[in-house]
């Protein structure tokens, strides 16, 4: 039996987009499920378009979310000759022709299939005519001869049976008349050469498939499986493009959502197996399999997102949570060094409410800011019954040696008697003086996370 090998193929003429980390992840998963082997290739035959800063970011991506691919990545741009040599095989095997229409020729037909409101097929004009009848000043691309009778079935994996009438493929493309290659026949020679087994992508390459069988049927390759996955669209129900908000990696990184609750999203996102929502890693690749994959295209649902990540924020390791926290301060806000001790101690309220790592880093300010600002909204709060409260509780703070919640909670408590009031009549001005905010943890987390001699000067300068 052949080893299962898949691979994902992005182009670098832009960043990475969710739907292809989607199609990465489950190429990445079904071979990790079969003990197979994934590869990334690199398209970047479009001289014009390709960057290496968006091959470099690509690859980052998929490594944020865990997707490593066996050995070096794949570069198509490398391989073009390989390509030409192909379609120079299947001209003298008589599956490809020269056509020497000129751009405006083929212009023409277009705008007539638009008049005519019908999709444009390119006429076959050369097909079957003479090189004798040639002419001298142009120079002829070369088409691929597609199969005008019969038709033909792909046996789809996820889809199920799909099957078109073969007159409705053009001739198309193989080699272009300044000799470059085109994607179907670049993809087709690659995946051959790199031994896929298995073809998951986007059902938007649908019609590709037809054309890819072609060559291999022509080359007398063996056909690989195919699997067409549905798109990913916006909550208005359209498809999802590199434009939309929220559409790649750093759109999520960067407000703080993990990778490992992306990637259990995403993972979802299409794909089933019982009941189950939340997947390790071990148990994603044990679980996954192509008939989990559902047929209807899956809605970007940023509140179900924040939703897992949270969950994960909750359930993490301490320790993992707070190395993500520190990487994620390092990429995208002020540096925690000087802090992370207290920060550290105090994550177990600090993530309370908290939906992402910036939720955490937003929690953390009155510990990682060594002066506070109150706002005037929150500076009304402070009046005299506020004040003569803060003063009072600083003499008796002053005198604790042993600062624990039941020692602050006597103090609390004999003030409330004292002034008549309630919790909140005493919490919430300690809170103002100490975060700067009525809004934050609980007070006696935020005193107890606090060094004592800040206590201590942010009460005096409050009060």
């Amino acid at each position: 039996m052949t080893k299962v090998a898949t691979r994902f193929a992005p182009s670098p003429t832009g960043p990475l987009h969710i739907g292809g980390i989607r199609t990465a992840l489950f190429n990445w998963l079904y071979s990790k499920n079969q003990k197979g082997s994934f590869f990334l290739r690199i398209e970047d035959t479009d001289k014009e378009r390709s960057k290496e800063e968006y091959k470099n970011q690509i690859i980052q991506s998929l490594k944020w979310i865990g997707i490593e691919s066996d050995g070096n990545e794949y570069i198509q741009s490398k391989k073009i000759d390989d390509h030409i040599k192909i379609a120079n095989e299947l001209l003298k095997n008589g599956h490809a022709y020269k056509c020497y229409c000129s751009n405006e020729e083929i212009e023409e037909q277009k705008n007539r299939a638009k008049q005519k409101k019908i999709p444009y097929i390119y006429d076959r004009k050369w097909r079957d005519k003479s090189e004798a009848d040639a002419p001298q000043d142009i120079k002829p691309a070369i088409r691929f001869k597609s199969k005008i009778d019969g038709s033909t079935l792909l046996k789809d994996l996820v889809q199920g049976d799909i099957e078109i009438e073969n007159n409705t493929i053009e001739d198309f493309i193989i080699l272009r008349n300044d000799g470059s290659p085109t994607y179907n026949l670049s993809a087709s020679v690659d995946d051959h050469q790199m031994n896929i087994t298995h073809i998951i992508r986007g059902d938007d390459h649908k019609i590709n498939t037809f054309k890819q069988m072609q060559i291999y049927l022509a080359m007398k390759w063996t056909l690989p499986s195919f699997a067409h996955i549905p798109l990913i669209h916006t909550t208005e129900g359209k498809k999802l493009s590199k434009r939309d908000k929220a559409s790649t990696l750093d759109d999520y990184s960067k407000i703080g959502v993990m990778p490992e609750a992306l990637r259990n999203y995403l993972l979802r996102l299409g794909w089933s197996f019982k009941d189950k929502e939340i997947f390790t890693l071990e148990e994603s690749i044990q679980h996954f399999s192509l008939e989990g994959i559902g047929k209807s295209p899956s809605k970007l649902d940023m509140s179900r997102i924040l939703s897992i990540n949270e969950h994960y924020i909750k359930n993490m390791n301490e320790d993992d949570l707070f190395n993500h926290l520190t990487k994620y301060c390092e990429n995208y806000k002020d540096k925690i060094d000087s802090k992370s001790k207290n920060i550290k101690k105090s994550l177990s309220f600090l993530k309370n409410k908290a939906r992402t790592l910036e939720g955490i880093y937003n929690n953390a300010q009155y510990l990682i800011k060594d002066k506070i600002k109150i706002s005037s909204e929150d500076q009304k709060l402070l009046d005299s019954l506020a004040k003569t409260i803060l003063k009072d509780f600083l003499k008796e703070f002053q005198n604790l040696t042993n600062i624990n919640k039941e020692n602050l909670e006597k103090i609390i408590n004999n003030l409330i008697k004292k002034n008549k009031t309630n919790f909140k009549g005493v919490g919430q001005p300690l809170r103002v003086a100490l975060v700067g905010s009525k809004f934050g943890p609980g007070i006696y987390d935020i005193i107890i996370s606090l060094d004592k001699n800040e206590v201590i000067e942010r009460l005096k300068a409050a009060s």
